[in-house]
């Protein structure tokens, strides 16, 4: 949808007004800012992984103009779960304002503060749990147990005088899940007999017919797996999927092997799970990484990072050689994960290399080594028939998920009016009983580039892609400022461009030409130089070499 909104009116006396700044239309970055009365409530702050055409680009952030300068008027933090899409944003949100309240699970907040740990930031949080209740000024929050692919996951009931709002964060409806811990059907049946005003659902399996498998039905299925391989096990999975690990250790155990875990984030965040009682592992089970070469190959299994194919993650360097771990024949490695839109070719690319080093790859492509942690199609119907929700506003998804959602709510008898597709930045206002989106908000990408946050541009990329693709193209001249005559060049260097440098002999004599000819009309100034030598050579390899390469041209009048 491609639509340009004007900006929106002032918000109204006791009219709640909620502006999606991210997860609308992606798989990431989610945040939700809520407002009434001058006080805002967010909801989530995550981060998006990059893309291929995004070099250099570490993480993206929520765009969080919007808010910047009303940082005062945040109330609290709200986050739904402890996955990366949802917390990851955190660290560079509060170094906007520190103090901010950040309300969540015990889980949660763990992997929050351990975060903000390495960002040398102490964050004022406040644990909460399904069936208790927050009050932030016109704010009454109330939390609600739902099942996740990561414990302790919560979906926020808002109530304000505006009306109800219920946002389910990341969830499912596993019948049989591994901690016991059921999406409390019953609360949300409660919600639905008082009235809902608003429902913002979990749009990622919408398109998804029918039911998303056990949990359960996985372990049994990584059990195999482990005991028909004769060498090492390599098991990658998102570093907070403590459910994954769980079923890991069980299977390992269950072969009589050893568990190492490698990877930052996969260490940090199981070493919190295991002390607050979230992941079992029997005593002598887990060792240290730097020891395994003392264990034999088939008593031994890594619990790594790097699913998603991501370059620097532990999964890719052991299929580049650039890893401890060195990759061989009859050595097993399992994908535990699904893939995340987009990174579709650079997980591909990890299995190929994987491969020809010798391993097994076990994928959910070939066998059952992970479920979704979403709701398809038929645990949303059952959530639109219980609510029976005034208004629906899809979330958490890429645009033919909103839609499949939107049409599951119309189904089951949503007006479609009262259904809005919307984009990150879109702005719904909310009045007695009524939705409606009421304008835009500027919205864009918040790159991280090491310590960079936000002075990346689209233009930086694109440049970076002309450099990765094209190639690299200096010229160096320097031009007498009485005359206008080449005293010195032209030089021409060039880098990542496939021809020898002997090749741009046949462009010199129109960059001369082309200066001599400027000088000529009077021009002297060395910026109107560095455009005509630009222009001229620009034209050139595009001609001959059918390329478009990042062209610098450095002119010095003397």
């Amino acid at each position: 949808m491609v639509l340009t909104l004007p900006a929106p009116a002032p918000l109204r006396k006791d009219v709640l007004r909620i502006v999606p700044l991210g997860g609308i239309g992606e798989i990431g970055r989610n945040m939700t800012v809520f407002e009434i009365n001058g006080k805002l409530l967010i909801v989530d702050c995550g981060v998006l992984f990059p893309e291929e055409n995004q070099p250099g680009i570490d993480v993206i952030l929520p765009d969080f103009g919007y808010i910047r300068e009303r940082m005062h008027d945040v109330l609290a933090i709200v986050l739904t779960h402890g996955h990366e899409d949802h917390i990851g944003g955190v660290p560079y949100l509060l170094r906007l304002r520190e103090d901010i309240p950040i309300i969540g699970s015990a889980l949660t907040l763990a992997f929050v503060e351990a975060k903000l740990k390495e960002h040398r930031i102490t964050p004022n949080v406040l644990v909460t749990a399904e069936g208790q209740k927050k009050k932030f000024g016109d704010f009454d929050l109330e939390f609600i147990a739902v099942n996740h692919s990561i414990p302790d996951a919560l979906a926020v009931l808002i109530r304000t005088v505006a009306g109800k709002v219920l946002h389910t964060g990341d969830f499912k409806m596993d019948q049989l899940p591994l901690d016991g811990r059921l999406t409390d059907l019953r609360a949300f049946a409660r919600i639905g007999e008082e009235g809902l005003d608003l429902f913002m659902s979990d749009s990622t399996n919408a398109d998804v017919p029918g039911f998303t498998p056990l949990e359960k039905e996985i372990g049994p299925v990584i059990e195999n797996v482990i005991a028909r391989s004769k060498r090492r096990v390599i098991v990658a999975s998102f570093s907070s999927h403590v459910h994954r690990v769980q079923q890991v250790v069980d299977a390992a155990v269950a072969n009589n092997r050893k568990v190492a875990l490698v990877g930052r984030s996969m260490v940090r965040n199981m070493q919190i799970a295991q002390q607050m009682g979230y992941l079992n592992v029997p005593d002598g089970v887990l060792i240290d990484s730097k020891h395994a070469t003392d264990i034999p190959e088939n008593q031994l299994v890594y619990m790594s990072t790097g699913s998603q194919g991501e370059p620097m993650a532990v999964l890719a360097r052991m299929a580049n050689l650039e890893h401890d771990i060195e990759i061989g024949e009859g050595d097993t490695v399992i994908l535990a994960s699904s893939l995340i839109p987009g990174n579709e070719n650079a997980v591909y690319r990890v299995i190929d290399g994987l491969t020809k080093l010798g391993a097994s790859v076990v994928h959910k492509g070939n066998a059952k080594v992970h479920v979704s942690g979403h709701a398809a199609a038929g645990e949303l119907l059952y959530c639109y028939n219980i609510l029976k929700p005034k208004n629906v506003m899809p979330v958490h998804g890429e645009y033919r998920h909103l839609i499949a959602n939107g049409k599951l709510a119309e189904q089951t008898g949503v007006d479609r009016e009262r259904v809005l597709i919307t984009e990150d930045g879109w702005v719904v206002d909310l009045a007695d009983g009524v939705a409606e989106v009421v304008g835009a908000v500027e919205c864009g990408l918040l790159f991280v580039d090491g310590k960079t946050v936000g002075k990346i541009t689209e233009e930086d990329l694109k440049d970076r892609r002309v450099l990765a693709e094209e190639g690299f193209i200096s010229i160096f001249c320097t031009i007498d400022g009485a005359t206008g005559r080449i005293k010195v060049g032209p030089e021409i260097r060039a880098r990542a461009f496939a021809e020898e440098d002997h090749v741009f002999d046949d462009v010199k004599p129109q960059i001369s030409l082309a200066l001599a000819q400027a000088a000529a009309e009077g021009i002297r100034d060395s910026y109107a130089m560095q455009q005509v030598i630009r222009r001229t050579i620009g034209t050139w390899v595009n001609k001959a070499h059918r390329r478009r390469p990042m062209i610098i041209p450095v002119v010095i009048v003397d």
